[in-house]
């Protein structure tokens, strides 16, 4: 699959941007263990332009976990373009346009998923930011407001019209958020439209090896893009590569092998935006595994509250040393 000149090999697993979870460390570590392109968290179009250090913090990347794309968020014309143009300076692969975001404080304010409601405004922003900018233009969105608007296949269309180079769907509509059960038949009418030609990757429900395969073979998708199923679980990515390429499935992790993952994660994050900040920003992965073990809790509480690297370590080894015999915790 390509998205203009970037060459990402047959079926790419891309991880999805997402807010407060991928950081450069957790890029760093998909990465690692096989995701063939990253995304940063997204980041406001308004928090840019008036320089805001938390999101100006959002564009600097990691030079070993490329390709990354920046992915941004407004309902402001002009201010889409002046942050895809602060986004572009930070030197991505590509840039990202969130127009899926199902979150009330975002998509009721007119953007994100908002621009369902307005798509001539989605239009007019894609087109601008494609003209102001020298990067492929991408655009992450869903299948519409609610089951009584699915506009994807038209806005598909439309968003090729103007020069987008690869369209991500999501298979839920806005009013699910995260809800039910993703459906992918619309995603896949759309790449089976022989007017469509860019690249569409799929996203929503994409949460075990067998399930990468068989949306890939039902619905022919260039890519798929991984979210909430690599939180706490960024070893996913191998699992998919390894059944894509061999058919079969690796074999579970151990909790030994979990914790030492997990280890490495924080080691990771701490290393790149230092002790504090990074323990924060690897809670939420070390608050996914472990949790259906036969008396865990004190011990995932302990690891919850610890504060430095050592006594995050120290945690995990009993974890790893008392569940020896156990695998793959994980709740699917």
């Amino acid at each position: 699959m390509k998205i203009g000149t970037l060459d990402l090999g047959e079926q790419p697993l891309l991880l999805a941007p997402m807010e407060d979870v991928t950081d450069p460390s957790f890029r760093v570590f998909c990465k690692e263990q096989g995701a063939d392109m990253m995304y940063t968290e997204f980041v406001s179009a308004d928090a840019l332009v008036r320089n805001v250090n938390r999101s100006l913090r959002k564009l600097e990347l990691v030079e070993s976990e490329r390709p990354v794309g920046i992915q941004i968020y407004g309902k402001d014309v002009d201010k889409m373009v002046v942050a895809a143009q602060m986004a572009e300076a930070a030197n991505p692969e590509v840039i990202d346009l969130n127009f899926g975001c199902p979150v009330k404080k975002i998509a009721s304010k007119g953007s994100g998923a908002g621009l369902l409601l307005d798509i001539p405004k989605m239009l007019a922003i894609t087109e601008a930011v494609i003209k102001a900018v020298d990067i492929p233009v991408t655009v992450k969105t869903r299948l519409g407001w609610d089951d009584k608007s699915l506009v994807i296949e038209d806005v598909a269309e439309q968003l090729q019209d103007v020069g987008v180079q690869a369209l991500c769907i999501h298979g839920r509509t806005r009013e699910q958020m995260y809800n039910g059960v993703a459906d992918w038949t619309l995603i896949g009418k759309v790449k089976n439209n022989p007017r469509m030609h860019i690249p569409i990757i799929g996203n929503g429900d994409v949460d075990s090896a067998q399930k990468a395969k068989y949306f890939f073979d039902t619905y022919g998708v260039d890519a798929l893009m991984i979210g909430r199923a690599a939180i706490g679980k960024p070893w996913i990515f191998r699992e998919m590569k390894h059944y894509l390429t061999s058919g079969e499935l690796l074999p579970k992790l151990t909790i030994k092998e979990q914790a030492e993952l997990m280890d490495d994660i924080v080691k990771k994050s701490c290393d790149m935006i230092g002790e504090r900040r990074g323990i924060l920003h690897a809670r939420r992965h070390l608050a996914i595994p472990f949790k259906n073990l036969p008396d865990i809790r004190p011990l995932r509480i302990q690891l919850l509250r610890e504060k430095t690297v050592s006594g995050i370590s120290e945690v995990l080894k009993k974890i790893g040393e008392k569940y020896a015999g156990y695998e793959d915790a994980v709740s699917e």
